[in-house]
């Protein structure tokens, strides 16, 4: 009952999806990839990534966004909390070298100091070379909690309430990060 139910939000959401992706200024890195792309002005805390970057408030980042759609229709079919995680781990590295390619031909690419994701499965983000950060707005932390439940919900086999309080959090590479390791 429960996987007809997540496979019917599934199906609408496939529909609805060309609408957002026309709203939301995304652009593919490359055709069906997992992630989609925005230059975007950064409006958090300044922080210092660990090969010096560093970022404020105004500057030039690439946006990554997953392609939850896609990747919940696959993860549908998997059981085990870890093949999930091992799947989403696989998509984002082979989609990696694809944003250095996509950053690397970009108009603004002098100007544009790394990427930025925010999202609440960040284990495993360390070893694709990402660091993460705690979202210091409160507001916002809230915000991007109701908005990731109801993904969370559908993307898990078994909700639990320790799983439930997982925080977003800012994911940063920095350019010559990403170059370094994808390019």
């Amino acid at each position: 009952m429960l996987a007809r139910m997540k496979l019917c939000v599934i199906t609408i959401w496939t529909i609805l999806d060309p609408i957002y992706y026309a709203f939301t200024r995304l652009t593919y890195v490359e055709e069906k990839e997992i992630l989609r792309v925005k230059v975007t002005k950064y409006k958090g805390r300044s922080c210092i990534l660990a090969d010096g970057t560093e970022i404020k408030k105004n500057d030039l980042l690439i946006k990554i966004h997953l392609h939850n759609v896609i990747l919940l229709r696959e993860l549908l079919r998997l059981k085990s909390e870890t093949s999930k995680a091992r799947l989403i781990y696989k998509h984002v590295k082979h989609a990696l070298p694809g944003v250095a390619n996509y950053l690397h031909n970009h108009p603004k690419k002098n100007e544009i100091k790394g990427i930025i994701g925010i999202t609440a499965l960040n284990k495993g983000s360390r070893r694709l070379g990402f660091e993460s950060i705690s979202i210091s707005n409160k507001v916002y932390l809230w915000f991007k909690l109701m908005v990731f439940l109801p993904m969370y919900c559908m993307a898990v086999s078994n909700i639990s309430a320790q799983s439930l309080r997982r925080q977003p959090m800012y994911l940063f590479m920095s350019k010559n990060k990403l170059f370094e390791l994808y390019r």
